[in-house]
């Protein structure tokens, strides 16, 4: 089964590629191939404004070699609507069937004097390609053919506002959006709660898992990273009674593993923990 075949009827594991460094991409395929069997491998477009290889060309070549489904990121932040259609016309003729639309970080991150263009927002982006899947450019002319994209959006079961969440997803729903990967999650009541309203929206949905590298990476993300909260008790666990991270992650999977369509693994590159988590989830769900 494929992972659109998969979605909503196994339990299904996606995990990232990691960056790419400049042209030397056989490395990052090398390093990927060592996973255990996924579903899927996203594919960042250029996150925090740095260089990276095109998500859309990495994918492409992730599919063609480890046979795969790739997922590339693709943001509103650096085309225009003329050069978004282009390549995702592009895009599908490489045999890319995944995408994950995003806004993407702004340039101000970045190392470059480089302008935004956001000739569009995420919806919009959503919207845009659907008109594709049915054979209409962003004018409504035919183009000759038609997409054949699954649209995956982010989401963040952490948010302050619950309800105002579930809102957005119901919004990115009604543009075209085909399913979700959440943003990171380490508190599995938190999760839950999320799931239990989300899943009525009747969405796969793949929760983000982040295996912790230490105390100080916990304390971090409390401190720096907006929508991310690592419980006080998992923080003593690690602290006080030597749990590693992808013990946590593990503890955390089998808690929310019934609630949920499957996860997303953001491993930060780490394959021996990743495949760790891999063989977890295989003793724990049918896949």
């Amino acid at each position: 089964m494929n992972l659109s075949e998969k979605l909503g009827k196994k339990f299904v594991v996606t995990t990232e590629l990691g960056p790419v460094k400049g042209v030397l991409a056989e490395e990052s395929l090398t390093k990927a191939r060592s996973y255990l069997p996924l579903d899927g491998i996203n594919i960042h477009d250029c996150p925090m404004g740095n260089l990276r290889i095109n998500s859309i060309a990495m994918g492409t070549m992730l599919q063609n070699e480890l046979h795969i489904e790739a997922i590339p990121h693709f943001t509103c932040r650096d085309r225009s609507l003329l050069g978004t259609q282009a390549d995702l016309l592009g895009a599908h003729a490489q045999g890319i069937r995944n995408i994950l639309v995003t806004t993407g970080d702004p340039p101000k991150h970045g190392p470059y004097p480089s302008k935004a263009v956001y000739d569009y927002n995420t919806s919009e982006l959503i919207r845009l390609i659907k008109k594709m899947n049915n054979g209409l450019d962003y004018n409504e002319k035919e183009f000759g053919g038609k997409t054949a994209f699954r649209i995956a959006c982010t989401t963040l079961p952490t948010a302050n506002n619950l309800e105002r969440e579930l809102q957005r997803m119901t919004k990115k729903i009604a543009a075209g959006a085909d399913f979700f990967q959440t943003q990171v999650v380490y508190d599995s009541e938190k999760a839950i709660s999320f799931l239990k309203e989300a899943r009525k929206l009747e969405k796969p949905i793949l929760i983000g898992v982040m295996p912790l590298k230490s105390v100080k990476m916990a304390r971090f993300l409390n401190t720096s990273v907006e929508g991310i909260d690592v419980p006080e008790e998992i923080i003593v666990r690690m602290e006080n009674e030597g749990v590693t991270g992808i013990e946590i992650a593990c503890d955390f999977i089998r808690e929310i593993a019934d609630y949920t369509d499957g996860i997303h693994i953001m491993a930060m590159g780490d394959v021996k923990g990743t495949n760790s988590i891999i063989e977890f989830v295989n003793t724990l769900v049918a896949r």
